[in-house]
């Protein structure tokens, strides 16, 4: 069975978060569309990189349905070269800023591991979502901060570093593993009085082929949470490797295991392709009916 349904009526998943004074609404699944502001991610690398291209790239992804913009300018991709902070916030603040005025009402999300660039950047444009690939592993002050800030926070699951996660990752249990380390994160922000709490598998992040596709087959286990749950396939290496092709030929499979992730509990697509997914929710929120 790919997929468990849980109508246990203890299980209320949290169905807002609060940003800028005002409540997301997460009773409908909705889609993040990813902004790269690098040279080399694996996939559109290089394509955005000036202020106008970001622009133009944020607006598309408003225009074709995404609720939320993802911008990140450090490649973690495996294997990525390491980006210094004065650099990170060179690519990031220019375009946080252009797109905060051009799309006031936009909700921004700032993909980054450093709690110094979330001070410069909220300082300087406003709230936004925290996207923290590394839970808060790569730097010990970012619980702290995103308390200090008020700020949403997606706390996702990392083994390793983006250097390292993967050279042989290895679990007892990946789902059990990955709920045990999750909750102890999601313990210590609360305790920090952090109210908006997404949480992130972290597919592709320290995991191989067999443990993504077991995550995916169980994906259902973290409404353990009872929080919003995202969800990132798209044109990942467990697709295309799998099919022998690359992540310009993995827009079929990206729909395919993204429709399996909405039926198993995902309430945030993060995607390249915006159009595709949001079509996608709309097809799963119908057979869900």
């Amino acid at each position: 069975m790919l997929f468990q349904k849980i109508d246990n009526p203890f299980y209320r998943k949290k169905k807002t978060i609060q940003l800028n004074g005002e409540l997301i609404q997460l009773d409908q699944p909705v889609v993040m569309g990813i902004l790269n502001l690098t040279p080399d991610s694996f996939y559109d690398g290089g394509k955005y990189r000036s202020e106008l291209e970001a622009l133009r790239r944020a607006e598309e992804i408003l225009v074709q349905g995404g609720t939320m913009i993802d911008i990140g300018a450090v490649s973690t991709r495996p294997g990525a070269s390491e980006v210094g902070e004065e650099e990170e916030l060179l690519r990031l603040l220019p375009a946080v800023k252009a797109i905060r005025n051009a799309f006031p009402q936009a909700v921004l999300s700032v993909d980054t591991y450093r709690s110094t660039v979330v001070e410069r950047v909220f300082g300087e444009t406003g709230g936004f979502i925290v996207n923290d690939i590394s839970g808060g592993t790569l730097d010990g002050k970012m619980f702290e901060m995103v308390a200090k800030l008020g700020l949403p926070y997606i706390v996702m699951h990392l083994q390793g570093t983006p250097q390292t996660m993967q050279k042989s990752p290895s679990y007892r249990d990946v789902v059990g593993d990955i709920l045990l380390d999750l909750s102890e994160k999601i313990n210590a922000l609360k305790l920090l009085g952090v109210n908006d709490i997404l949480v992130d598998p972290g597919f592709g992040f320290g995991k191989n082929i067999s443990h993504n596709y077991e995550l995916l087959n169980r994906l259902d286990s973290f409404r353990l949470f009872e929080l919003p749950l995202v969800v990132g396939l798209s044109r990942k290496a467990m697709i295309w490797k799998l099919l022998n092709h690359s992540p310009a030929d993995s827009l079929n499979g990206t729909t395919v295991l993204n429709t399996l992730a909405l039926m198993g509990g995902a309430d945030i697509l993060r995607v390249h392709d915006v159009r595709e997914a949001v079509e996608t929710v709309r097809l799963v929120a119908e057979l869900k009916k």
